[in-house]
């Protein structure tokens, strides 16, 4: 569920200079006291300073990054606090991090975050001002999951662009680089300074139910290039970008919120199939790399998930890849971590491993016990903490918390949204339309012969805060570009009567344009593009998440993959089929046949054009 409304934000103005210096007074003192003042971020002898003053409780509260409800830090709605008391026992923000003192807080739209920009750094300068003032107070590292495509936790105004897999079939390392330079420079205006993106793993099973068109693609060389440019984007604008998920995550049928999937890859597979894009990470200084919730064998046999694997995290990630930047875990909620040992123990076994920040555990109470009760009985060393808390604290300063924890509201203005970064994405998403099929030259669709067109097919919940349902974005797109268009929202499983519904109404247009979104063998989705061919009436097909959606649709006449349904793909795909651009998009995964999984029906690469 996200909540994608925006509003007012019920939060006090922008912290004033003198509130500034008063919060950060205490780290600046620390740091002087260290060492001679610099206007560079402080060096390790600071940082290790800062570490020896703190508490153990403190040092615990560091390694984890935790969820908190409520546009404010001090001054949620009511439904949020009862939320945080239910969750977390605490009301607000600010005493999530009193009680705690976390290191990190992680931004999302279900838990009310991120309702519009200005709300956004309100929130970012609250938590920050809540953890300065506290003694020995540290900055915050706020992070989200701001992949793009169907995963974006921060909505418009700001600007969201195509996801991982449309920009693999752009296949352009300047687009994959732009993006992560804008894309971080909105977030960081908002105060948020680390993102969980860029996806890293190598999809190349079609049945992924968690990956999918979040992956760039099926080739690791071509997912490792661009993982290394959108890395460059993001951390030139002063966003930490974080490569996920260690060791892959790409050829799995099982989704690790809701189970416990195995990858069967042999170490030799592995080498060569998932771990190029995170070597490219590496070399490409990448500052935090996410693990993954799921057991290879062939890299650890002993049955624990990635997440709690020293062999994987510290045998391969730290020594042998030579990694020596933050590791963050995926959300420790998620049944692929939780399935073999309980809540208590995960945390401290996720340390064990070499893991450095604890991602949003279920229960923050337990889980912060847990690893304090590990240490004062000796299973984890203080000098353990000790070394991921300096990881941490390098990374807060390489982005400049220590010196400038808050934003302006100004910057937000400057940065956020504005037309120069939404033509930017435009253009983005213009070179990732991927056009399969076109019988008979039907598109570019003739305006003329074609002039009121019918868009029918699913409407999904919007991803990422964009306008929604498809088909009504489709069809007002079409309505700029010269056309009479009207949407019929069909949904993911349409009824008979839903079909029957659409057949009659495709008899009163000229043209068809049918949204689909993850049709298989026996869906409803196929049998209404087949009815809706039997017309007459010519029909164009629209993916609007997988792209092996073509081979279920044999009978229709052209066939476009989007690869999500934010409105810049959708907008897109509408200027493809109007021929106002021409489709330029290439496969940058194989499209099996339907009747023959073993065969290929269109090969990576594989693209048509006007």
């Amino acid at each position: 569920m996200h909540d994608t409304g925006t509003g007012s934000t019920g939060n006090t103005a922008q912290p004033s200079r003198r509130t500034v210096l008063a919060a950060t007074a205490g780290v600046t003192a620390a740091l002087a006291a260290a060492g001679p003042a610099h206007a560079a971020a402080p060096d390790d002898s600071r940082l290790r300073a800062l570490v020896s003053r703190m508490t153990l409780e403190e040092k615990v509260g560091q390694l984890f990054v935790m969820r908190v409800y409520g546009h404010s830090a001090t001054a949620p709605d009511q439904a949020d606090i009862d939320a945080n008391l239910k969750e977390i026992g605490v009301r607000t923000a600010a005493e999530l991090l009193a009680k705690y003192r976390v290191g990190g807080i992680i931004y999302f739209a279900w838990a009310h975050n991120t309702r519009e920009p200005h709300q956004i750094a309100d929130l970012s300068n609250g938590i920050q001002k809540a953890s300065l003032e506290l003694p020995r107070g540290l900055p915050v590292l706020i992070s989200t999951d701001q992949e793009h495509g169907i995963v974006a936790r921060v909505g418009k105004p700001a600007t969201l662009f195509p996801g991982a897999m449309a920009v693999g079939a752009g296949g352009s390392r300047s687009d994959a680089r732009t993006l992560g330079r804008i894309a971080g420079a909105e977030l960081r205006a908002m105060g948020i300074r680390q993102d969980y993106s860029p996806v890293a793993d190598v999809n190349v099973n079609p049945a992924n139910p968690v990956i999918g068109v979040r992956s760039f693609g099926a080739d690791p060389r071509a997912v490792s290039a661009l993982v290394a440019a959108e890395v460059a984007g993001y951390q030139g604008s002063g966003v930490a970008a974080t490569a996920k998920h260690f060791p892959g995550h790409g050829d799995t049928n099982v989704d690790s919120h809701t189970g416990f999937p195995t990858i069967t890859h042999s170490r030799e597979l592995w080498e060569k199939l998932d771990a190029p894009p995170f070597r490219a990470a590496i070399a490409a200084g990448i500052d935090s790399i996410m693990t993954a919730h799921l057991m290879v064998p062939a890299l650890d046999d002993s049955g624990d998930p990635a997440t709690l694997s020293r062999p994987i995290l510290t045998g391969i990630l730290r020594e042998r890849l030579g990694y020596d930047g933050v590791v963050v875990t995926d959300s420790l909620g998620m049944e692929g971590v939780r399935s073999k040992y309980g809540d208590a123990r995960v945390p401290v076994l996720a340390l064990k491993a070499g893991v450095d920040q604890l991602l949003n555990p279920p229960d923050l109470d337990l889980a912060w016990n847990a690893v304090l009760t590990a240490v004062r009985e000796g299973e984890l060393t203080e000098a353990r903490l000790d070394a991921s808390i300096l990881r941490v604290l390098r990374l807060k300063s390489k982005l400049g918390l220590f010196r400038s924890p808050y934003v302006a509201q100004g910057g937000v203005d400057r940065a956020v949204g504005t037309r120069a970064h939404l033509a930017a994405a435009d253009r983005i998403a213009e070179r990732t339309t991927t056009l399969l099929v076109n019988e008979g030259r039907l598109l570019p669709l003739s305006r003329r012969r074609y002039p009121k067109v019918l868009v029918v097919g699913a409407d999904p919940a919007s991803p990422s805060g964009t306008t929604g349902p498809p088909t009504g974005v489709l069809a007002g797109a079409l309505n700029e570009l010269g056309f009479t268009a009207t949407a019929l929202s069909t949904g993911t499983a349409p009824s008979a009567a839903t079909i029957a519904k659409a057949v009659a109404a495709a008899r009163d247009a000229d043209a068809v344009v049918a949204a689909t979104y993850n049709v298989t063998a026996g869906s409803a989705q196929k049998a209404l593009v087949e009815q809706l061919v039997a017309t007459g009436r010519p029909v164009v097909a629209v993916a609007i998440r997988n792209p092996y959606d073509v081979a279920q649709l044999p009978t229709a006449p052209a066939c476009l993959a989007a690869y999500s349904w934010t409105d810049v793909e959708l907008r897109s795909a509408a200027r493809v089929i109007a021929g106002r651009v021409k489709p330029r998009g290439k496969l940058p995964v194989p499209v099996q046949r339907a009747d023959d999984p073993e065969q290929v029906l269109y090969p990576v690469g594989y693209g048509l054009s006007y």
